[in-house]
This record gives C-alpha cells, structure tokens and sequence, in this order.
C-alpha cells in the first residue's frame, strides 16, 4: 500500500483503493488532496494491471465535499484559487472516473455531502454503508451544483428529485437512497469494506474490455436519439466480437468451464 498524508491507494487482485484520509475533516477536499485523487484516478484508468477501482474515505465520512475552511481563508486571502477550482480539479477529476476504462464503485461508509457525493454520483456502482447519507448541500452556501452533479444526479433518479435533492439541500439516508436507486445497495458498516473489495475483484477478474464498452455506449444512449445508440452498439459488438475475452467466452461456455478473461 502507497501511502501519502491524506490519500490512500492500495491494490490487491487487480482493485486499486482509493482512501480519502482527512477523518478529522470529513475527508473533505483541499487542494492536495484534490490534486492528489486526479493524479491518482489518471494512473489508474492508464495501467493495465488495475482493471477495478475502489473509492471510499476513512473514519465516520466518505467526503464531505470542499474543505470550506481553506476556501475562505483563500478567497479573504484575495487569492484566485477557489475560483478556479472547478475547471482545474473537480471537472477533471469527475471526467476521469466517469471516462475510467474499467469499473469504478463508490464506497460510501459515511456522510457524502457536494463533490464528494458527486464523486459517488459519477462512479458506476454505489455500496453504502447504513451510516451513509447524501446531501447536495451547494445552495446551503450560496452556489450552484458543480463535480458534474447536474449531469449524474438526474441520471440516476430522475430530474424532478434531482431538482428537489439540490433546491431543498435535503440529505437522504441510505434506506431512501436505496428505494431513489441512488445506490444498488446497502450493507452493514462494518460489512462495506469486504462487500465493495468483494464485487470489486469480481469486475477485475471479468472481461474489462467489454466494460469499458459498456460504460461508452451508455453514455452515448444517454443523450442520443436511438438510431446514434444503435450505432454506437453495433460498434462496440463489433469490436468487441473479435477480442481474445470473447473468443475465451465462447469456448469456456462450449467447454462447460468458467472463462479466464485477460481483459484483451
């Protein structure tokens, strides 16, 4: 396990772990740490050997979004910084995990609140922890969503309750989460860490190619008319029919044995 000051990565059976650690803070993000989760995400989705990504935080939070602490002290600072922040960190960073060529779940073990729910947001798998909750708290402050919340939000529950989630900064608990189909499950607290791990290694261990063209197409059908959508299969099928993982597919289902995918 690599280890920094206030970021975590760990691998173990091709998942690399994401720990945000800032728990005297909520995990909530300052400029490092920010910093250091893009560069990291970057990596990832460019080496190979990780073909799973895990993201969670450590102590009682999963992220409880900007560190709001060092926001003003930069802006009473007259310092440009927390104006930029958006273009230089939370855009890039939501871009990476939602682009990620491979699987990316949120392990949510706590209070996810502004960018640090929109990182969940834009994962593809949420596991929450019965201790988690989700509050889009932007307008509590005076501002509107950004991490690419207004894109995901809706996506994943629809725009009316996007609209209500983010105008009222009501928090939702992981019971209602899970009814919203804000995340696919919700498990014991102390359970989370070897659930996420668990459903994580079952992604790298299968055909991580054929994710990555899932992830695509799903995003193309999401904002396209049908015939873009059947296009955008038709392309994945057909490069997806001539990889090594199908070829291993059909043979293992022919051979009556269980596929060994490389992710080629």
């Amino acid at each position: 396990m690599t280890t920094s000051d206030v970021l975590l990565t760990a691998d173990a059976d091709g998942v690399r772990t994401f720990t945000l650690n800032r728990p005297q803070a909520y995990n909530s993000l300052t400029v490092e740490l920010k910093e250091l989760l893009l560069a990291g995400l970057t990596e990832a989705a460019a080496d190979d050997s990780v073909r799973a990504v895990v993201l969670t935080g450590s102590g009682k939070a999963f992220c409880a979004g900007q560190d709001l602490k060092e926001h003003v002290g930069l802006l009473q600072a007259g310092d440009p910084a927390p104006l930029h922040t958006v273009k230089e960190h939370y855009n890039p960073i939501v871009k990476t995990i939602v682009g990620m060529p491979k699987p990316v779940i949120a392990a949510v073990n706590g209070p996810a609140a502004g960018a640090g729910a929109a990182f969940a947001y834009a994962s593809d798998l949420r596991i929450a922890a019965t201790s988690a909750n989700f509050l889009m708290a932007f307008a509590n402050v005076g501002l509107g969503p950004d991490s690419g919340a207004s894109w995901t939000l809706q996506r994943l529950i629809g725009l009316g309750r996007a609209a209500e989630l983010m105008l009222l900064a009501r928090t939702v608990d992981a019971a209602e989460a899970l009814t919203l189909g804000l995340v696919s499950e919700v498990v014991p607290d102390e359970e989370l860490a070897a659930r996420a791990q668990k459903v994580a290694a079952k992604l790298a261990a299968g055909p991580t190619v054929a994710y990555a063209k899932i992830k695509n197409v799903l995003s193309v059908a999401a904002e396209s008319s049908l015939e873009t959508a059947l296009a955008a299969e038709d392309e994945a099928q057909t490069a997806l029919g001539a990889t090594a993982d199908h070829t291993e597919a059909v043979e293992a289902f022919v051979g009556k044995r269980k596929p060994n995918f490389q992710g080629k």
